[in-house]
């Protein structure tokens, strides 16, 4: 007897739980079979995989392709970023869906893996458009998890250097739903322009014309899209490796400034171990200009309150011999001046010097430079009897004053 559909039971929803537990066995499965691959192409001692991979995610947009190019200069990369869906537009991937076969994760992870082996990218690369699903996601750990590895491996034999401590940035670029759609369409509306006049004139490249760039609709759709799953994505990385939320919401030049400082270095989160344990006793910019303008101020002080003499004969010479000399060098900014006057003997008087003129603006900075100045030859052994000439180069950098014409 057929069940009444109206007081048949229900099919049991799957659970999310079970489903990120298959996700991850799938993700396992993938990686595993893509990992042996390439072993037993190219062995374990070429996987050289990327020093820094900044993972570069955003709504659409939100600027991606706009920022890339800021985004390497601030990290000092020379290579091109490995743009996915321009991955998916290689040989190797057309001839996948040649034969139709989809590109799904294993297809992707694949790919991806033997690009970051070329040698282009061993000090570090961006990578747009990865991760974007759940299994991609797990395969992305599991790969820095194996450069873990490797460099375990290799960390005391010659190629040691070829796998370094990996450092991984997740940078997702951030504009709300209002604002993407309206730059997908404005986007669409200047392509639009932009390949007539190329189809007119026959100069120039087309631009890549997305459908969704011409329909509210569809433009909304994939912003939604990209909060479901990508953003989801990239989220679940934020407890594991660097995480970068830029607001993208602004001018381009606000988002630079974003960019700039959610990029500041961090030295040892990027650096070997052994780097860091080197370096530990050279502090870090940042360190030691916390409370510098107070412990400025307490010398000065200490000066007129315990050395007033000696304090009050640097003045007098820096306002009597030094200050004539800068005021000459107002529009560049910049002041040279050398002297053999016996007021700087005294290292106390270099350091009264320079922090006058700090706690007044300027830049100082003094180097003696010492000449042997022939005195008296001895006729009997041609000895040549030297005395000691110094001289205190200081140099005294300031805002200059630009000079406008017209």
């Amino acid at each position: 007897m057929p069940l009444n559909p109206a007081t048949a039971p229900a099919a049991a929803a799957p659970t999310p739980g079970k489903l990120t537990d298959l996700e991850i066995k799938d993700a396992h499965l993938i990686f595993e079979s893509v990992w042996r691959d390439l072993v037993a192409k190219v062995g374990l001692e070429h996987l050289r995989f990327p020093k820094e991979i900044i993972l570069l995610g955003g709504a659409p947009g939100a600027g991606k392709g706009t920022n890339t190019a800021f985004i390497t200069k601030t990290r000092g990369l020379t290579c091109p970023p490995i743009v996915i869906s321009a991955l998916l537009d290689t040989p190797e991937a057309k001839a996948l869906k040649d034969a139709g076969n989809m590109v799904g994760d294993r297809e992707v992870v694949g790919l991806l893996l033997r690009q970051l082996l070329k040698r282009q990218y061993q000090d570090g690369v961006i990578l747009d458009g990865f991760p974007r699903t759940n299994v991609q996601v797990e395969c992305l750990k599991l790969l820095v998890d194996k450069m873990h590895m490797l460099r375990r491996e290799f960390y005391h034999t010659p190629l040691s250097i070829h796998f370094r401590q990996p450092t991984i940035h997740i940078m997702v670029l951030f504009v709300d739903e209002k604002e993407s759609i309206a730059r997908q369409l404005k986007r669409g509306r200047e392509t639009k322009v932009h390949n007539e006049e190329v189809a007119r004139t026959g100069i120039g490249e087309l631009w890549e014309d997305r459908p969704t760039d011409h329909d509210e609709t569809l433009a909304r759709r994939r912003y939604r899209v990209f909060k479901e799953q990508t953003w989801d994505a990239l989220q679940s990385l934020k407890e594991i490796f660097h995480y970068h939320f830029i607001n993208a919401q602004g001018p381009i030049e606000e988002v630079e400034r974003n960019i700039l400082h959610e990029l500041e270095y961090q030295s040892t989160l990027e650096l070997d171990p052994r780097t860091v344990d080197r370096l530990r006793g050279v502090p870090v910019a940042s360190e030691i200009i916390v409370g510098a303008r107070q412990e400025m101020v307490r010398r000065l002080d200490s000066y007129e309150l315990e050395h007033r003499e000696q304090f009050a004969t640097v003045v007098t010479f820096i306002e009597k011999k030094m200050i004539p000399i800068v005021i000459r060098h107002a529009i560049s900014g910049v002041a040279l001046i050398n002297t053999e006057d016996p007021v700087l003997e005294d290292p106390m008087s270099l350091a009264m010097l320079i922090d006058v003129f700090s706690e007044r603006g300027y830049h100082a900075v003094v180097d003696i430079h010492k000449i042997e100045i022939p005195e008296k030859v001895d006729l009997a052994t041609g000895a040549i009897k030297c005395r000691t000439k110094k001289v205190y180069r200081i140099q005294i950098r300031f805002q200059g004053s630009e000079i406008r014409r017209g």
